[in-house]
């Protein structure tokens, strides 16, 4: 693929986007006089799947339990979904939350931290796990074995997006900053074809990566399976803030939905069906065992939900970095962003209190 594809590629992607951005507009919350909004909208990102639009992880197993759409439905509310598509899902999502015409959403922490940066009031309230780890592929043919190989050679980096920060993190441990690099800012599917057709020598990707390999397209050589657990990207959910204020009563429905969700997702028992709706998006079973292989990391822990010292040092070190780095133009206040009232008061009504062990800052740096 020569680089006048790739930058139409881009374009007709943002194409897409605006157009989705524009249908979504016609919806909206909308609150009747009393002030009871009457739908409660959730964005996360979907996947086409037999002819459906298909969430993953959390979002898929909320909607499939029905618990969540059955009790906005007691109180006159109904829960609305909004598919976002992979390769435009945070400008969608910020916009959406821009506009009001969304309420929650789950997504990853670097969109949310550039758009609270620019004036949105956002609330993180319900964490996720572990985080998700990121992967350096290199294409085959090309003699590199390290990030150090790689100096002044050209790398696909989806700038702005979640797993900027721990390649960041990966070319300052050795030495290097982001202009050692010949940097194509493109979204994962050009990455993939910009791979495969040598304009690139390597990219920088989520779990997505495990397909270049079975593609036999390239190989990796770095992950973050080798390095400190706090290096990982983090999708959590994510509330208006507005809404939160007003609604708390909503909000601790979604934020108990979730924290069941979790629960559920977090018994070993329910292994192989976790995987199965995973699988159900865009990458096949093998992909999503191979980063599920990681010994360090409990089942369980996946799906934790705590507020712990490993979470909040990850956002302090996000909320510097987009500052550092010019991404966003004011730091954000973590403290604000953090809302711990409904994960916390989930755990208690849901007597899952001693469900999770938290863990400290300190364990995530090893």
């Amino acid at each position: 693929m020569s680089r006048k594809t790739i930058l139409i590629a881009i374009v007709v992607i943002g194409v897409l986007a605006a157009l989705v951005f524009h249908q979504f507009r016609g919806g909206g919350s909308g609150e009747p006089a009393s002030g009871q909004p009457a739908t409660l909208t959730i964005a996360a990102i979907a996947y086409p799947f037999e002819g459906q639009q298909r969430y993953q992880g959390q979002n898929a197993i909320v909607q499939q339990q029905g618990w969540l759409e059955s009790e906005l439905a007691k109180r006159g509310v109904k829960l609305q979904w909004f598919p976002v598509a992979t390769a435009v899902g945070g400008p969608v999502v910020n916009e959406g939350f821009a506009a009001k015409r969304i309420d929650f959403a789950s997504y990853g922490d670097f969109p949310a931290i550039i758009a609270i940066a620019g004036g949105v009031d956002l609330r993180l309230v319900v964490p996720v796990g572990r985080g998700q780890n990121a992967y350096l592929v290199v294409r085959n043919g090309v003699a590199a074995n390290s990030i150090k190989d790689l100096k002044g050679k050209r790398i696909a980096l989806h700038r702005g997006r979640p797993w900027e920060l721990p390649f960041a993190k990966l070319a300052e441990a050795n030495g290097l900053k982001l202009s050692d690099f010949r940097i194509l800012n493109i979204n994962p599917p050009a990455s993939h074809a910009a791979l495969a057709s040598g304009d690139v020598d390597a990219v920088f990707l989520l779990s997505d990566a495990h397909l270049l390999v079975e593609k036999k397209v390239g190989r990796i050589v770095w992950s973050t399976k080798q390095a400190p657990q706090s290096w990982k990207m983090r999708a959590e959910l994510f509330g208006r803030g507005d809404f939160v204020d007003q609604h708390p009563e909503l909000t601790q429905l979604v934020a108990d939905a979730y924290v069941r969700a979790q629960a559920w997702s977090a018994d070993p028992a329910n292994r192989e069906k976790v995987i199965e709706i995973t699988s159900r998006a865009e990458s096949p079973r093998s992909v999503i065992e191979a980063e599920l292989d990681e010994p360090r990391v409990a089942w369980g822990d996946r799906y934790s939900p705590l507020y712990d010292g490993f979470m909040v040092a990850h956002y302090r070190d996000a909320a510097a970095y987009t500052f550092d780095q010019g991404l966003v133009r004011k730091q954000i206040d973590v403290d604000k962003l953090l809302d711990r009232r409904f994960a916390t008061a989930a755990l208690d009504r849901l007597k899952l209190k001693d469900r999770w062990r938290p863990d400290t800052a300190e364990a995530a740096a090893r």
